[in-house]
């Protein structure tokens, strides 16, 4: 994205009203003209932890799934320019889609999972997370320094290359190793 690779994980909140599941429509926001997908895997957490140590945090996570975490571009530069907080461009309502949630031990390795994104039947990101910037433990281990983690909670961990706009009309299925665990489309 154009952006300096970051020391440390770089976190931000989105509401309960941000999040969007059962493969229901995204309703393009009328504040934006730009709204841009980021295609990620998503941890669950399923028992409460503060300050988790790195070697334990894979302990406070059972299940994993793709998501899209949806930005605001438009707005995310106001804000960035007069030095304020992201939240109107990264929290507002459906921003935060999530997929079927799979039990973890169904992967062979979840180090080593190939994930894209497709829209209307391309694929316009793609990645794998023994890529990522910060492994999913590091960055349990560091979230949890700042904020307790409850159970339900919902880790997006990162995007690869590709992010993008999105358009109504558009058809977005996300996969995990080629199983299509996310399916709907932009209003």
């Amino acid at each position: 994205m154009k952006a300096e690779t970051p020391t440390e994980p770089v976190f931000f909140m989105k509401p309960d009203t941000a999040l969007l599941q059962d493969n229901d429509p995204f309703y393009y926001p009328k504040f934006s003209k730009e709204v841009h997908h980021e295609v990620e895997v998503v941890l669950r957490i399923h028992k409460n932890g503060k300050n988790i140590q790195k070697q334990f945090a894979h302990k406070y996570f059972e299940q994993i799934s793709v998501g899209i975490d949806f930005t605001a571009r438009d707005l995310q530069a106001q804000c960035k320019a007069k030095s304020l907080p992201w939240e109107k461009a990264k929290g507002f309502d459906g921003s935060g889609v999530v997929g079927r949630m799979k039990d973890k031990t169904n992967y062979k390795d979840i180090n080593n999972l190939s994930f894209r994104l497709d829209i209307n039947g391309k694929t316009v990101q793609e990645g794998n997370t023994k890529d990522v910037i910060f492994s999913f433990d590091s960055i349990i281990e560091y979230v949890s320094g700042f904020v307790t983690l409850r159970t339900g909670d919902l880790i997006y961990t990162g995007t690869p290359v590709g992010v993008g706009p999105v358009q109504i009309g558009d058809h977005l299925e996300a996969y995990i190793e080629n199983e299509k665990l996310l399916d709907f489309e932009v209003k």
